[in-house]
């Protein structure tokens, strides 16, 4: 199978149900700033990093395959690859988890740090942008809300692991001066 079909020369692109929109709709926008956000974490991926970080992480690169097939499906009567509860549900436990070994913040913070943790803060304002391309495209047409809940969580989710491998690698959080 060849990786191109040329099908796509057009400006469009082919949703679930064999339907073809422009490239430049929003839905398309959406998922492509999830993908986006998929390919920031493989980049946090390649540091030294503790296996449950590595671990989360790697269960969210696999749910935002799922973000993505949801969001490329636009009948929302297909239950087949659709983002859940649970999913936000693990992502809330794994805040709680690694919040445990944080001090709570009295200030904001910079990005920055270790690089991964850098690394964090940058996918963080990724996940951000697609957020907002999603209830963008939410006003327009029905989206699964559960896929914005879920991004609205990730980017928690990736602030917290920013602070974690900042702590875990003995190097302070840089603290909002202004």
């Amino acid at each position: 199978m060849k990786i191109y079909t040329k099908t796509g020369d057009d400006g469009t692109t082919g949703l679930q149900g064999n339907k073809r929109i422009s490239k430049a709709d929003s839905r398309i926008i959406a998922y492509g700033t999830v993908d986006e956000t998929n390919a920031s974490l493989g980049l946090i991926l390649t540091n030294n990093l503790d296996k449950d970080v590595k671990d989360i992480l790697t269960q969210i690169q696999n749910d935002l395959f799922v973000v993505g097939s949801d969001l490329s499906n636009p009948d929302l009567k297909e239950k087949g690859n659709r983002v859940t509860s649970e999913m936000i549900e693990k992502i809330e436990c794994a805040i709680d988890k690694f919040e445990m070994e944080l001090t709570p913040l009295t200030n904001f913070i910079l990005p920055g740090g270790d690089i991964a943790a850098a690394q964090c803060h940058f996918s963080r304002t990724i996940v951000r942008r697609a957020e907002t391309y999603l209830v963008a495209l939410n006003e327009k047409e029905e989206v699964n809300n559960y896929c914005i809940k879920y991004l609205n969580r990730l980017s928690d989710l990736l602030f917290v692991l920013g602070r974690i491998i900042n702590k875990r690698k003995a190097k302070n959080d840089i603290v909002w001066k202004s």
